[in-house]
């Protein structure tokens, strides 16, 4: 049994997460993801609950066809307990993804393995351009799976983002 894991802010999950998650699908028997600073909500940067981003990845994963554990990670800001602190939020994993340089050093000094997946058109695939499009009224759907459009039409999370934005 192979295990591996992948951690992002999903702010939001987006068609990027996704072709990471079916490439990461096709090596492993299972995948545990991680929702980084899950403590984050109602913020430009970070505008949906730990729980409204497990609803956009478990529905865009829907047909993986690998198993597949969605956990809310909190941060705790002190960098050389990081991993620990992930190791004690989620089931066993062998490996970790990711292309970020931070989680990859600090995966590598706490002796994990760390495979870097090419980043699927990652100039327009990225939660700040998704979130820019949405405020400033341009096209993003075709950046996110369907399901994902769904969750954020039913959570009114545009406009969420779009009030929190403004200013007073």
């Amino acid at each position: 049994m192979k295990r591996g894991f992948y951690v992002g802010r999903f702010q939001p999950y987006h068609n990027g997460h996704q072709s990471v998650l079916e490439h990461i699908a096709h090596e492993v028997d299972e995948i545990v993801i991680g929702i980084g600073s899950a403590q984050l909500s109602h913020m430009v940067d970070n505008p949906f609950t730990a729980g409204e981003r497990v609803l956009m990845i478990t529905r865009g994963l829907a047909k993986l066809g690998c198993p597949f554990y969605v956990l809310p990670i909190e941060d705790i800001k002190r960098n050389a307990l990081w991993v620990a602190h992930v190791q004690s939020m989620t089931p066993r994993f062998d490996l970790c993804y990711s292309s970020n340089p931070l989680v990859v050093q600090l995966f590598k000094e706490a002796g994990i393995e760390v495979l870097s997946p090419a980043m699927y058109e990652r100039e327009i695939l990225s939660g700040t351009e998704i979130r820019r499009r949405m405020l400033n009224g341009e096209i993003w759907e075709n950046l996110v799976p369907s399901s994902v459009i769904d969750v954020l039409k039913e959570i009114d999370g545009v406009e969420r983002l779009r009030e929190i934005s403004r200013k007073d």
